[in-house]
């Protein structure tokens, strides 16, 4: 098979090999840290959780990527991207450290949720940064069998961290903290492993765009709207509308996020032990989908190119997430778990390329960084929405119906723009 022999030449590559290496221990980090926060906002027992105070949280910690997204995408198309790396990892390392101090101590809320903050935000240019770097270690030829095996395995990395996250809350440890220092350890260990690429292997391409930092944060406005305008273009209208259909997609899956964790909390479980394990399995099943996502979508995405695969995903989901989630009972929740896991990584695969084929490097920064902020701003409001729509044990037919139909939405949407 062609996708076999992409991905046996792309495991060869040393460069490739080392990129894949920073993005697995540094989501493997991330699943861990998210974790560990979770189960101290959500699952601690003298908390007692509501779909509103989840959408509080993700507020604090999602919506500053609205601010935070363009100063990355501008500074990631001026600075070396592998010190990106290098000095994210470091920083995220030292304040997961923090934050598992404040989880310890009687301290303000307030300053927990700040030492949070700053981890995930840092986040968005690690992130950003691995996207944006792909191409240089990776030819045209195979870029897209790239996209389906370095995020996915990213996702999959994550979510191992979560189990890993789970097994050290449920059984070598009660406590948050203890999983937060595993989460810093595993960023220190990313930072290293970024020490084995070359300072300059990873771009910008243009040398004239590395500028000094004061510099760069002023034109931080005038390079945001160029690249909006860049996007906006009649030649990049597919990236364009990728992008609009991968924020509702997304909007989509923060919604039944949400209403999974209330259902592990209450209406599944009768202690917090259960619930977690509950929850547990769901980001496991969600896992599997985003493994099976990377095995079908070079093909799909061959045969029926980005926009009909993306419409097809968004069908699928619509269909089966209504199948599966009407009755709210435990076991087809699951299964729309697993659906949901399939259906957005293979969207997000397609858009991926979609981005990186359509968008020239000198831009490619900026834009993956509106992409995060669109990302997390889909997700912040679906946590908003289930917030007002979610009864206190998270069960709410209403919920499931509105995603379905935002899902149809996509799909007519995608299938009309291919067929134009």
């Amino acid at each position: 098979m062609a996708v076999l022999r992409d991905l046996r030449v792309l495991m060869s590559s040393r460069a490739f090999g080392r990129l894949l290496s920073v993005r697995l221990l540094s989501q493997g980090a991330d699943g861990v840290y998210q974790v560990g926060l979770a189960t101290y906002v959500v699952f601690s027992p003298e908390k007692q959780t509501s779909a509103a105070s989840i959408a509080s949280a993700m507020a604090v910690l999602l919506l500053p990527y609205s601010l935070v997204g363009p100063f990355a995408g501008v500074l990631l198309d001026r600075w070396r991207r592998r010190q990106v790396l290098l000095y994210g990892n470091l920083l995220r390392a030292s304040m997961a450290a923090v934050t598992a101090v404040l989880m310890v101590s009687d301290v303000p809320s307030w300053l927990f949720y700040v030492s949070a903050l700053c981890v995930t935000a840092v986040n968005r240019f690690v992130l950003a940064g691995l996207s944006a770097a792909l191409p240089h270690v990776v030819d045209g030829d195979r870029l897209i069998v790239a996209n389906s095996l370095s995020p996915t395995a990213g996702t999959l990395a994550a979510t191992a961290g979560g189990g890993l996250a789970f097994l050290v809350r449920l059984v070598v440890s009660d406590s948050d903290a203890a999983v937060v220092v595993l989460g810093a350890a595993l960023y220190l260990c990313g930072a290293l492993v970024s020490l084995r690429i070359a300072r300059d292997s990873l771009g910008p391409d243009v040398a004239s765009l590395r500028t000094e930092l004061g510099s760069a944060l002023a034109s931080t406005a005038r390079g945001l709207a160029a690249g909006v305008r860049y996007l906006a273009g009649p030649q990049r209208r597919e990236a364009a509308v990728s992008l609009a259909s991968m924020t509702v997609l997304r909007f989509c899956y923060g919604a039944l996020t949400v209403l999974l964790l209330m259902l592990c909390r209450y209406a599944w479980s009768s202690g917090t032990d259960q619930g977690l394990a509950l929850l547990g399995l769901a980001l496991g099943l969600s896992g599997a989908g985003f493994f099976v996502a990377a095995l079908v979508t070079p093909s799909g995405v061959r045969r029926l190119g980005p926009g009909r695969w993306i419409a097809l995903c968004a069908a699928a989901g619509a269909v089966l997430e209504l199948v599966l989630g009407i009755t709210l009972a435990e076991v087809p929740m699951l299964g729309a778990a697993f659906v949901l896991g399939l259906v957005t990584q293979a969207a997000k695969i397609a858009t991926d390329t979609v981005v990186q084929f359509a968008v020239d490097d000198a831009y490619r920064g900026r834009v993956f960084s509106l992409y995060d902020v669109l990302f997390n701003v889909a997700f912040v409001g679906a946590a908003a929405m289930a917030a007002l729509l979610l009864p206190p044990d998270g069960r709410s037919v209403t919920v499931v119906v509105t995603i379905s139909l935002l899902y149809a939405a996509v799909a007519a949407a995608m299938a009309r723009f291919a067929r134009r």
